[in-house]
């Protein structure tokens, strides 16, 4: 880990590489836990990890609570 600054095109480059759909996700673990990352990319990383694991959890929920309400409406249409 050092503590060089990046610079625009850098900074660029990592948010491009980090929409990419797997590769991304694959990069972000690297930045996030590399031992030769740059301080800023590294913690770039772990907050875009943090956030992914919080939308991925709220997903989940919001998926079980609609579906929930879903099925109870349909359970109750039949009955």
């Amino acid at each position: 880990m050092y503590d060089e600054e990046l610079t625009l095109g850098q900074w660029l480059a990592t948010i491009v590489i980090a929409c990419i759909p797997c590769v991304g996700i694959i990069f972000l673990f690297i930045w996030a836990f590399g031992s030769n990352t740059p301080i800023d990319k590294k913690r770039y990383a772990q907050a875009q990890l943090i956030i992914a694991a919080i939308a991925i959890v709220l997903s989940i929920i919001l998926y079980a609570v609609l579906g929930a309400a879903l099925l109870a409406t349909f359970s109750a249409m039949g009955s």
